[in-house]
């Protein structure tokens, strides 16, 4: 399991803030088209520590490169201080990425015959899924990333440019994300890997487009795929959107 000790995870996200605001830096460090890649044994590790409703994804540089580290919550939210995290470095992704989104329907149909056999009513209803928070439809997910990916530089530009006229921090250091993004995957099989990659998305709430993480989970099985043993509504290897912070920094 790769990790970074305390004091390298301190320094690494120290760098991070220190270049987070210079586009040109920047630009060198995150090439939008990269994601972070998590191995079974670094989700387990923080599955078993992790208390909250939330985890912590902290972002950094380490080796000059981008990295982003795990780290577990207590029930309010505070970080639970341990001697090594386990991190991802941003890198190119070794194979294709699928979305994969299952949905079943039930139809029910009625049909009514009088007394005398004839056909008097006729009528079917499908009931349509409806999504399990916190997962996610796999199209707003494909766009999310598309647009980081496109217009990833162009949002740094930007936040770069007004950080420079207002001296107002806006650029992630961290992200919070649903705890429900870890603790669900043992439901669905044997996880094999976790993919984590920028979303570009808009916030009615804070009128202006923030960038979130995506998990995407990889399992040892093709029951995602296949649909074989789906007992919900809709299963999917997608979840949540994730709280960037800044400028959404709760404690």
């Amino acid at each position: 399991m790769t990790t970074l000790n305390r004091d390298e995870l301190v320094r690494a996200v120290s760098q991070w803030s220190a270049v987070s605001e210079k586009y040109n830096e920047v630009e060198n460090l995150i090439p939008t088209s990269n994601i972070f890649e998590f191995d079974a044994g670094q989700i387990e590790w923080l599955k078993s520590r992790n208390k909250g409703s939330e985890f912590c994804a902290e972002v950094g540089i380490y080796n000059g490169a981008l990295i982003l580290a795990l780290c577990p919550l207590d029930e309010k939210g505070f970080k639970i201080e341990q001697e090594e995290y386990p991190f991802s470095t941003l890198a190119k992704c070794s194979g294709d990425i699928r979305l994969v989104e299952t949905k079943q329907y039930t139809v029910v149909k009625h049909a009514v015959l009088s007394n005398d056999l004839q056909k008097i009513d006729d009528s079917a209803n499908t009931y349509f899924p409806v999504a399990n928070v916190p997962l996610l439809e796999q199209d707003k997910v494909v766009a999310a990333i598309e647009s980081w990916r496109n217009e990833g530089m162009d949002w740094f530009y930007n936040e770069a440019r007004k950080y420079d006229q207002t001296k107002q921090k806006n650029i992630f250091e961290r992200f919070y994300a649903p705890s429900e993004d870890i603790s669900s995957t043992s439901q669905k099989g044997d996880l094999d890997k976790v993919i984590c990659s920028f979303g570009l998305k808009y916030s009615a709430i804070f009128q202006q487009t923030l960038v979130t993480l995506i998990f995407i989970s990889y399992y040892k099985d093709d029951k995602l795929e296949s649909g074989v043993g789906a007992s919900v509504e809709m299963i999917s290897n997608t979840y949540d959107w994730s709280r960037p912070c800044p400028p959404i920094c709760k404690l």
